[in-house]
């Protein structure tokens, strides 16, 4: 059986994540190719991840590909989880996850809607308020939440959450129609209102953003893809590495692991596993340094971590699993970053790197900053070291 230390490991991550000197993208889709798909749940990510693996990075060059070239798509994913994925990849993502979390998702608003006796005949009621959406979307070509609720006030319709609850409050079902919508395909997340950090968006029909649309593969066939993706960037992994990353049961797993032929490797005494065709040695790439943002792809690729992670958990991740900012030094995580309130980036490294791992992470620091350009970020899930960072 063919063994992967981990040495090796971390000499993959570097290389096929585009974060080695010499492996870096030319571009934002073949940097969000390098990692499957980009995390979007906060929008600065997907920009921070993209730039981190670029060659020349800068802001308009991932604007220009995700909203004039629209080779990148922003859509709702493995495990309910907001990722902008490479334009090819979408209609994979579609079948394999999406449409199910889809299905999932319209019970949950129908049951919802009924227990808040919206109407006597949810289902019905629901699909009449979308098709109004629609509607009002196509006339306007693109519009945003407020303004597809004043052509249809049906979306104003409010649910009390949490009756009883000192937090209770009213929510319109807007939010909830047009996440649907987008689930099932039918809509697309186009610019936001405001500048690369915002989270506001704009509505498309989703022909008039992706003409070919989302097709309609067999979710096993997608699903085997997908798969087949995963072990490319983040091979070797493990069973539970692509459950964690995919959302799927265990059964889903294992059946699109031995559909594409997954083979088992040694990964310092535990079973892993690799496409049949990546079992020959990785050189090292020279060593680098990189600061990542907050929910990277890449430390967000594995749910067993300690290879690349080690004794910093608890610093850089919070208690959900959702991971900071990090400072990465040659394979491993060795620190963590955050930005002070008048935007400095500053670092703070958790071992003893030696001089020459300092003066790469000052590069590092210095890249970020640039790409930053005043722009102050501040995650949507903190960490401990982040806070006290940016404090």
């Amino acid at each position: 059986m063919r063994s992967i230390p981990a040495q090796e490991r971390r000499a993959r991550l570097g290389l096929r994540h585009g974060l080695a000197a010499e492996a870096r993208a030319t571009g934002p889709a073949e940097a969000a190719g390098a990692v499957v798909v980009l995390h979007a749940t906060d929008p600065a990510t997907v920009f921070l991840s993209a730039m981190a693996r670029m060659a020349d990075p800068g802001v308009a060059a991932v604007e220009r590909t995700l909203y004039d070239d629209r080779a990148l798509v922003r859509m709702l994913g493995m495990r309910r989880t907001m990722f902008v994925a490479p334009r090819d990849l979408a209609p994979v993502i579609q079948a394999s996850s999406t449409r199910a979390i889809a299905a999932a998702e319209r019970r949950r608003l129908v049951r919802r809607l009924e227990g808040a006796g919206v109407a006597d005949d949810a289902a019905r009621w629901l699909a009449a308020v979308e098709e109004s959406a629609l509607a009002a979307l196509a006339a306007r070509g693109q519009a945003t939440a407020a303004e597809l609720s004043a052509d249809e006030p049906l979306l104003r319709t409010s649910v009390l959450m949490a009756e009883g609850k000192p937090y209770s409050a009213r929510q319109n079902v807007s939010t909830w129609v047009l996440t649907l919508l987008a689930a099932d395909g039918r809509i697309v997340r186009a610019r936001p209102r405001g500048s690369w950090i915002s989270s506001q968006y704009r509505w498309a029909p989703l022909g008039d953003w992706l003409p070919e649309g989302l097709g309609d593969l067999p979710r096993e066939a997608a699903q085997d893809e997908l798969a087949r993706r995963w072990l490319a960037r983040f091979g070797p992994g493990t069973l539970g590495d692509l459950r964690w990353w995919t959302g799927w049961t265990a059964v889903h797993c294992r059946a699109a692991l031995a559909r594409i032929g997954a083979v088992e490797v040694d990964l310092d005494g535990a079973p892993g596993l690799v496409l049949a065709d990546d079992l020959d040695p990785v050189p090292a790439p020279e060593p680098w340094a990189a600061l990542l943002p907050a929910l990277d792809p890449t430390p967000m690729g594995w749910t067993g971590r300690e290879w690349f992670l080690g004794p910093h958990a608890a610093a850089l991740f919070d208690r959900s699993g959702n991971v900071g900012p990090t400072v990465w030094w040659d394979g491993r995580i060795v620190g963590g970053w955050g930005q002070r309130p008048d935007g400095e980036v500053t670092v703070r490294l958790l071992e003893d790197v030696g001089a020459d791992a300092r003066t790469a992470v000052a590069a590092a620091t210095e890249r970020m900053t640039r790409s930053l350009a005043g722009v102050r970020v501040t995650p949507r899930f903190r960490t401990p070291m982040e806070r006290e960072l940016a404090a």
